[in-house]
């Protein structure tokens, strides 16, 4: 554990992306951005204390103890990176669903044949905790060496109570020595499991009834999430389970309008932090959330793997909204868990600039999870950050993922070193 009176500066970077000074909402322009240039990193603890020249920062006596982290390299700095939306606890693999899919199999036809879902839904269950701990430690590992570090992950998998807490209770112990920030997410509203004899109304209800008292009590989780789909649950069916959701005092997320619209309206009339997926938006639920809170997160991963819309992201910041990026990495509809890529991608598409595609899996992102002191790189924040080999930062996206990071920083120390 990093010394909170030990003062450590790094550097010289050629540019550092401090992503401050910018609105949550709306379009963005790149001369928006603020980038310091020939600049080091004073860190104090685990927190950042200056960003300036390198030199001047050197030069100065005000510093007790001052250790210092030479940079030779043409390098430059962003901050560590956002994933708000992850599926990665989970066992099994649904990679003969992808060849099914692109092959021309429908969903139904593929769930017919014993894939979908519920073919995870199976493995996860046959699982141990430890089992799933070391696969999201695995998976996790993977993503922080794209420069992510903090990353939401959901339950979702287990669809009943005990297999609900087993996947929570394993995303806990995964976090204790995970060297990302761990935020977990309650989606036991996934889907209604196909083993369970009643309604959707009587699955939520018990959810409830007898999972919620769990999570507040292990405090396991302050998030729930639910799928609000015609394969899923209504808006209808929702709302009683967001409602006492609400009354406990959890955070609320929702899947909303991938395959159909309700979503969204679902997700402002609860004051949700994010509505996620949003592939088949239209004008009318744009416009709802450009007038709302909520934040929209685009989920280009899924888009990808199915082979259908992307989140219509140029609209919505154009109507005022902001936006996340997040990989959606699960094993069904978004298995290649790469940011970047996905993140690049969809700015060719839907024509994002460079600010916006930072803004989305930082500062931006950040705020989809309720958080302020990440996603930016200012004094007080934390001393998360990214060094790309390379001397310009517009050179990030234009590699589409190709360009892996040379370190990353996490609490003011390096957890990942390309070296």
């Amino acid at each position: 554990m990093n010394n909170e009176n030990q003062y450590r500066l790094t550097g010289p970077f050629r540019e550092v992306l401090t992503m401050t000074d910018l609105p949550l909402k709306g379009a963005l322009q790149d001369q928006q951005l603020h980038i310091e240039k020939n600049a080091g990193i004073l860190i104090k603890g685990d927190r950042i204390e200056r960003i300036a020249d390198f030199e001047l920062l050197r030069s100065e006596s005000s510093y007790p103890d001052l250790q210092l982290t030479l940079v030779e390299e043409d390098t430059v700095v962003i901050p560590g990176m956002i994933d708000v939306h992850t599926h990665i606890a989970f066992a099994g693999t649904r990679a003969n669903d992808f060849a099914l899919r692109n092959a021309g199999s429908s969903y139904l036809e593929i769930a017919e044949s014993g894939g979908g879902i519920w073919s995870t839904v199976k493995d996860t269950r046959a699982a141990t905790t430890d089992d799933l701990v070391h696969l999201i430690l695995e998976r996790a590992a993977a993503l922080i060496r794209q420069g992510i570090t903090t990353i939401e992950v959901k339950s979702g998998y287990g669809l009943n109570v005990e297999e609900e807490l087993k996947i929570l209770r394993a995303i806990k112990l995964a976090a204790k020595t995970c060297k990302a920030k761990l935020i977990s997410t309650c989606l036991a509203a996934h889907t209604l499991p196909k083993d369970f004899e009643g309604s959707h109304e009587a699955y939520l209800e018990i959810l409830v009834k007898e999972l919620f008292p769990v999570l507040k009590e292990e405090q396991l989780s302050n998030r729930i999430d639910a799928f609000v789909e015609k394969s899923a649950f209504s808006k209808e069916q929702i709302k009683p389970y967001f409602e006492a959701a609400r009354a406990l005092g959890f955070d609320i997320t929702v899947h909303a309008d991938q395959f159909s619209t309700s979503g969204s309206e679902v997700a402002v009339s609860f004051a949700a932090r994010s509505a996620d997926h949003l592939e088949s938006s239209g004008s009318a639920e744009i416009e709802l959330l450009a007038a709302s809170d909520v934040i929209p997160v685009a989920l280009p991963g899924a888009s990808m793997g199915i082979g259908c819309a992307f989140t219509p992201a140029r609209r919505l910041l154009d109507a005022g909204a902001s936006l996340a990026i997040a990989t959606d990495w699960n094993p069904g509809s978004a298995p290649m868990g790469h940011l970047l890529t996905q993140a690049s991608v969809l700015a060719c598409f839907e024509k994002l600039s460079n600010a916006e595609v930072f803004a989305g899996v930082t500062y931006r992102a950040a705020a989809a999870l309720g958080l302020s002191d990440r996603g930016l790189l200012s004094k007080g924040a934390k001393a998360d950050f990214v060094l790309f080999p390379t001397d310009s930062i517009k050179e990030i996206t234009y590699h589409q993922g190709l360009l892996a990071p040379a370190q990353v920083w996490i609490d003011g120390a390096v957890v990942f070193d390309h070296n």
